[in-house]
């Protein structure tokens, strides 16, 4: 009996596996952005609202194989790819391609410091490289993200978001006030004073 998460040796998920396992060998990760082999279609790859990462159907629930995907990934103007130096195939993304899921914040003010850990462990400190941005929600919610590289961002859990909404204070931004959280002497706005009942 074939394990659903062990493609075939025919298979797109194979193809790639084999091409990123020496990829994989080299420090650091791979310069994606810098590479542009042909576009080959799409595969039946998804990366669910959760963070979970599926297969023709199936969740792969191996780690390192996420991992390993999740170093090839790239955001395309037209979509999210993996992308590996003789192939580039279209998969889709629910909503943000990682999950922050742990936060560390020290210091207080202009000095504040924030770092999240992601589900396939990426370590990102916010600054002008790795900003914040909120979307609002329907139902009046917040849904923060953060810049992991590239254009690939990670949807903060929603535990941490009401850490994160916790260290917002109220400052005027050309003429509006503003609700956001500052890090490293940056202001990241969250709403508008008067949206700021419909975050809790």
């Amino acid at each position: 009996m074939t394990d659903s998460n062990t493609p075939s040796p025919s298979s797109a998920l194979a193809r790639l596996a084999e091409a990123l396992g020496a990829e994989a060998k080299r420090k650091g990760l791979p310069p994606v952005e810098r590479w542009n082999p042909p576009y080959c279609g799409e595969i039946d790859m998804r990366i669910a609202a959760d963070g979970s990462w599926h297969y023709m159907g199936s969740p792969i629930n191996r780690p390192a194989l996420v991992r390993l995907f999740s170093t090839v990934l790239r955001r395309d103007p037209e979509r999210h790819v993996l992308v590996t130096p003789v192939e580039r195939v279209g998969i889709t993304v629910e909503d943000a391609p990682f999950l922050a899921v742990e936060m560390a914040v020290e210091g207080e003010g202009e000095d504040r410091q924030i770092a999240f850990r992601t589900n396939v462990d990426d370590l990102v400190q916010v600054g002008s490289d790795h900003p914040l941005r909120f979307e609002q929600e329907e139902h009046g919610g917040v849904k923060p993200y953060v810049k992991v590289r590239g254009d690939l961002w990670a949807l903060v859990t929603r535990a941490l978001t009401m850490d994160l909404i916790a260290l917002a204070e109220e400052r005027e931004v050309e003429g509006q006030n503003l609700f956001g959280v500052v890090v490293k002497g940056a202001f990241f706005p969250i709403a508008s004073a008067s949206d700021l009942e419909g975050l809790a």
